[in-house]
């Protein structure tokens, strides 16, 4: 495994690291190899085999620093959409995520990011990384329902979360989230109020546009977007339109790109479509982070979240993207372009870091 001061570390801004280990049973540890062997002839998801990311694919890619998420959704019997039939379920799943990410903490695989303090040891740590570096993370939890209680929600604060987005997919507890529509209810108004009291940061990721405008016109905290793309490339409610991709520049907002190829070209077939047909490659990628930056006029609000392996694996992402490590074309694309090295340090790191630690920076409550 070759560390070449060349390679430039990545910030990635969304990846469900603890559902694949925890609910499609993969050691994070092993290689992307060793678990694509381990899951052949596999059919109960559409992924089997098709994974590309581990934590040595992460070391390999200097994927350093990531956004790690606890995620699981409350619905009613019938849903298509998998999930949870009581808050109280939905709870109790994510606390096993926060387990096993407690759990590669004490093995040495991870490094949770809490405060300004963990972030400048996590900066160190990948100064000059190694095979056995931790992957740092901060904590996020995708999609609020399991949060039972605002009470629920300070415990969570106290065992590391530090970013929270209201809404997944469909209807849910406090937001309606991607393919919905309506306006936070009064639960998702208590929750962002206590959010702010608190200083989380607000991830407006898979809002519906009443959603999204209703949160960023009453949250004073601070917002990011974990993983979204451009409207202007796939006209979907899931995408950012420039309105709101310039709402969240006013917010001082970082957003990462994601890599999920149903976000990257239009008319997209789940199970049909495939990344070479449909000509999906890593420079659809570069497309969407060059359209913030022209909007923005700046590189300063876009960088990575690839959310690879959020339940789609190479069946679904740009066919030039083997594993997570190959996130590294991504500068060479950038320059290409014509972007400075600032620029593209801007991206592939600087901007979340920059954002955390203005974030870390400010008020943190000791409760």
């Amino acid at each position: 495994m070759s560390y070449k001061k060349e390679k430039i570390l990545c910030f990635d801004a969304h990846l469900d690291i603890a559902m694949n280990a925890m609910e499609w049973n993969r050691d994070q540890r092993w290689t992307v190899q060793q678990i694509r062997a381990s899951e052949k002839g596999m059919t109960d998801k559409p992924d089997r085999g098709r994974n590309t990311v581990s934590f040595p694919a992460l070391r390999e890619g200097k994927v350093g620093l990531v956004v790690a998420t606890q995620i699981s959704r409350v619905v009613k019997p019938g849903s298509p959409i998998p999930g949870w039939y009581s808050q109280e379920q939905a709870w109790a799943q994510t606390q096993g995520q926060l387990q096993w990410y407690r759990t590669m903490e004490e093995a040495g695989e991870m490094k949770q990011i809490t405060d300004a303090k963990s972030l400048e040891e996590s900066l160190k740590l990948w100064e000059i990384p190694n095979e056995k570096s931790p992957i740092c993370y901060v904590l996020s939890l995708e999609g609020a329902d399991s949060i039972i209680s605002m009470e629920h929600l300070l415990r969570a604060y106290n065992h590391g979360l530090r970013a929270v987005g209201p809404a997944h997919y469909g209807p849910g507890i406090y937001a309606n989230g991607t393919d919905s529509s309506g306006r936070l209810n009064e639960r998702g108004v208590e929750l962002l109020k206590t959010m702010e009291k608190l200083n989380m940061i607000l991830d407006a990721t898979h809002l519906n546009d009443d959603a999204f405008w209703h949160a960023l016109e009453i949250y004073n905290g601070p917002v990011w977007a974990s993983h979204n793309n451009c409207r202007k490339f796939v006209n979907h409610n899931r995408q950012f339109s420039d309105e709101m991709i310039n709402e969240l520049i006013q917010h001082n907002a970082v957003i990462g790109v994601a890599l999920d190829a149903w976000m990257m070209v239009p008319d997209w077939i789940r199970g049909e479509s495939t990344p070479k047909a449909r000509n999906v490659t890593l420079e659809i990628m570069a497309d969407n982070i060059d359209h913030i930056c022209q909007l923005a006029g700046d590189s300063l609000h876009a960088g990575v979240g690839s959310d690879l392996d959020g339940a789609f694996g190479t069946e679904q992402c740009p066919y030039d993207l083997d594993t997570i490590a190959d996130i590294q074309k991504l500068p060479g694309l950038l320059k290409n372009r014509g972007y400075k090295s600032v620029d593209i340090e801007n991206i592939m790191h600087g901007n979340f870091i920059r954002f955390l630690k203005e974030y870390f920076g400010g008020k943190q409550l000791l409760v």
